[in-house]
């Protein structure tokens, strides 16, 4: 308990240690113990069969939504799964407390497939500001965390998102066409030009994690459910990069964003990206 503490900044400075402990105990008594051994029973259905949640999801998010509470009286939580039990828990985050928004199981297709691609994502966030965030692979032991104005780091190496070589082909990751609307396709049609490559995401949060290393150059969601994009986009942001809406904004997790938008390596390429996109939109 830190009731000694007054003010988040002390629990960034002091805890974060803590809560990178409290996402890797989720990962290993709930989650990997059923990867790849999960039973029919443990699969469920929410909005339709591309939209999966498992006993998993719900085991993780119960255990951090206890712990993160316990770590930082007075905060509440806004995960995934209690949303889609109960939508008026997200407007916790336009409210005074310190939100902690968590995504148990990011990329839950995959992680049903037995696919190592998946990620469970923590961001803590006051007033719409992120201020920290975390971003765990536990099937390939990646963790990174970001803390607003002191950076990214990956197994405590320090991430550096760096810019496209020039005249490099683009390599976007952008939603799947499942989870978009007729316009939204037709925005995201502006990336099928010269010097873009487009493809359809994974998880989320193992895209931005990709930005932020330099692997990947943009994103292009046209979603914005704040478990899947709190996390990295303070990721991507403390690594250099960029984020913007289709309005030229950046992106808000309290909502409201014109969509689609993207987080890139730098301010350039975002402006490149949300320039092709309105012009699909067009």
């Amino acid at each position: 308990m830190i009731e000694h503490l007054e003010t988040i900044d002390e629990f960034l400075a002091h805890r974060t240690a803590d809560v990178e402990a409290a996402v890797r105990e989720a990962a290993a008594t709930e989650i990997m113990p059923r990867f790849r051994r999960l039973a029919a029973h443990e699969v469920d259905q929410k909005s339709g069969p591309h939209d999966l949640v498992t006993d998993a999801d719900r085991k993780a998010e119960q255990y951090l939504t206890e712990v993160l509470g316990k770590l930082l009286p007075g905060s509440v939580v806004v995960g995934e799964e209690a949303v889609h039990a109960d939508p008026a828990t997200y407007g916790a985050l336009q409210g005074d407390a310190p939100v902690w928004i968590v995504d148990p199981v990011d990329g839950t297709r995959q992680f049903v497939h037995g696919d190592p691609g998946f990620c469970t994502l923590v961001a803590l966030a006051r007033h719409g500001v992120l201020l920290a965030s975390w971003t765990y692979a536990p099937a390939r032991d990646q963790l990174a965390v970001a803390v607003r104005g002191r950076g990214a780091r990956l197994a405590g190496v320090p991430l550096r998102a760096g810019s496209p070589a020039p005249g490099a082909v683009l390599e976007v990751a952008t939603s799947h066409p499942d989870y978009t609307t007729d316009d939204q396709k037709q925005a995201l049609l502006g990336l099928r030009t010269d010097g873009v490559a487009p493809r359809p995401c994974g998880s989320a949060g193992l895209e931005y994690l990709a930005v932020a290393r330099g692997e990947l150059d943009a994103t292009a969601f046209s979603w914005e459910a704040a478990w899947d994009h709190a996390a990295g986009i303070l990721l991507v942001e403390e690594a250099g990069g960029a984020h913007l809406t289709l309005a030229g904004e950046p992106f808000r997790i309290t909502g409201g964003n014109a969509l689609p938008f993207t987080a890139a390596r730098d301010a350039a390429t975002a402006r490149r990206v949300t320039g092709l996109l309105a012009q699909g939109d067009a």
